[in-house]
């Protein structure tokens, strides 16, 4: 039945396909995100008949103005992928589904720009509202606190300056500013360490408290941001390195695929 398939060749040369997988990778890719500015495909598999087998010698994927969950854009993301065994019939059938899991080298780029609209999507803004930890206990009286208006300015050396108001009961609206250095943990979480309190930026009468709730907020950032809360279904990202360059944030790491999410 599938005798010829893979030598059917377009007048670029192109096997058939290989241009067939490369339409479904695409259309199931653009399918994992609730936006994309644009998305390639590129398969390499030598000699093409293997693609009956369902073997694929790499796999690589970009994309631009990649967004998550309706709310995290990504200026880029790419990945390539080791050998890649998939199930041929499900390709005909206009899926992607694979026979055993993968691994991918991938690379992640964000914005300061993404950044900070991040800081608005509700997963973050409801981890940062009506909080009630101890050392902000200590300094509202026993009352929840809550952190509005968050900005992070990208600096050289990974670091980064992070902008806030406090929303403090009894004091009212309170500025926060502090610079920290960004790393990774355990591969899964992005660490914010060595806070240092800007007071300069904040007003004199208010320096005490904005240096403790810096403090606090601090803490509450270095725990917030876990590879594990956002994982595709199938798909398990771990992060090797982080680097400033700019104002451009850049995750270096690797993805363990099971399954292609949505495909089984």
């Amino acid at each position: 039945m599938f005798g010829g398939l893979t030598g059917l060749k377009d007048n670029s040369g192109t096997d058939w396909g290989e241009r067939m997988l490369n339409t479904v990778a695409s259309k199931t890719i653009r399918h994992l995100f609730t936006q994309s500015e644009s998305v390639e495909v590129a398969v390499r598999c030598y000699p093409s008949s293997k693609l009956l087998q369902g073997s694929i010698d790499s796999f690589k994927m970009s994309g631009r103005g990649l967004v998550i969950r309706q709310e995290f854009r990504t200026e880029e993301m790419s990945f390539e992928t080791d050998a890649v065994s998939i199930d041929f019939g499900s390709l005909l059938k206009g899926q992607l589904s694979l026979k055993q899991p993968t691994q991918a080298v991938a690379q992640v780029m964000l914005s300061e720009a993404d950044l900070n609209q991040s800081f608005k999507a509700e997963l973050v803004t409801k981890r940062l509202q009506n909080i009630s930890t101890p050392a902000l206990s200590e300094i509202s009286g026993g009352e929840a606190v809550s952190f509005t208006d968050v900005q992070v300015e990208l600096l050289s050396n990974n670091q980064l300056r992070v902008f806030a108001t406090a929303e403090l009961p009894n004091h009212g609206d309170v500025p926060v500013v502090m610079t920290a250095t960004l790393g990774v943990e355990r591969r899964r979480r992005v660490s914010f360490k060595n806070p240092q309190f800007e007071a300069d930026t904040v007003p004199e009468s208010l320096r005490d408290i904005s240096q403790q709730l810096a403090s606090a907020l601090a803490e509450i950032l270095d725990n917030m941001v876990d590879l594990d809360r956002f994982d595709l279904d199938g798909v398990l990202m771990r992060i090797n390195r982080l680097e400033t360059q700019g104002k451009m944030l850049i995750f270096s790491g690797y993805a363990q695929i099971e399954r292609v999410p949505g495909n089984g």
